[in-house]
């Protein structure tokens, strides 16, 4: 009850206070789309940025972690887009595949980086962080090949892996962590100057975040799509992360700050 009272419970109510602020317009109408893309394109590609070049490579590319998140997305892409073809027929390859995506794509910028890093201090950023490079790359990569590929938008293979490298290139949270690992695994000295900004900048991340999260649910639908919503829901709840436990219970040997369910 602690860790829900003096960690969960702040967070959220960050959001719900940038929910409450939306709602009753103390911001106007262009704050959600201003602070969002604040937060997406300058706020947090800079905290991911620096948080990687602090990183040793060893600890970057630790192959248990990154198997662990990986295995864990492509089976609960698969059991999600396989249910969807048995209860919705009539669908195309495409809306299964974004379905799957919903069910496991993990809000691991917004939501993620700032409840690790109050729950866990900031050496806990590091492992989310390579979750989020691993979101861009691997669920972008495969479902948008999947998109393009049924719905013939490619041009074949080549157009199809063209446009995922096109839309992985602009995306900020993908660009900025491989550019820190980059410099980590080149061991280019960062300035101290740069260091600073870069610390300065991304502390608002967290808090920015979480406040354009409630901005953002202002005037939205929550009850459209019930059963579907519910049932990715579920996958995404209890489902996603009992797979997960069974990867780092059975399949990998995770240290425990990146795996702490195998330590307990």
């Amino acid at each position: 009850m602690e860790a829900v009272i003096n960690v969960v419970l702040p967070v959220f109510a960050i959001v719900g206070t940038g929910y409450l602020t939306g709602r009753f317009k103390v911001l106007g109408n262009e704050a959600s789309p201003a602070l969002s893309g604040f937060v997406f394109y300058i706020s947090l590609p800079v905290l991911l940025f620096i948080a990687m070049t602090r990183v040793s490579p060893d600890i970057i590319f630790d192959l248990a972690f990154i198997g662990t998140y990986a295995a864990s997305l492509i089976i609960g892409l698969g059991l999600t887009m396989g249910i969807l073809r048995i209860l919705y027929p009539g669908r195309r390859l495409a809306e299964s595949a974004l379905g799957g995506m919903s069910a496991i794509y993990g809000n691991t910028g917004y939501m993620g980086i700032p409840l690790v890093m109050i729950a866990f201090g900031p050496e806990a950023a590091v492992p989310a962080v390579i979750a989020t490079v691993v979101n861009a790359a691997l669920i972008f990569g495969v479902v948008c090949s999947l998109v393009e590929a049924d719905l013939s938008i490619g041009g074949g293979p080549a157009g199809i892996a063209k446009d995922v490298l096109v839309g992985l290139a602009k995306n900020p949270l993908f660009v900025a962590p491989v550019l820190g690992i980059i410099v980590s695994v080149s061991e280019i000295p960062v300035p101290a100057s740069l260091t600073a900004f870069c610390d300065i900048l991304g502390a608002a991340a967290g808090p920015c975040a979480l406040f354009s999260l409630g901005l953002f649910l202002v005037g939205k639908k929550l009850n459209k799509d019930a059963g579907e919503v519910a049932l990715i829901a579920v996958i995404k709840l209890f489902i996603l992360p009992a797979i997960c436990w069974i990867m780092i219970t059975w399949v990998f040997d995770l240290s425990p700050m990146w795996g702490p369910l195998r330590s307990s």
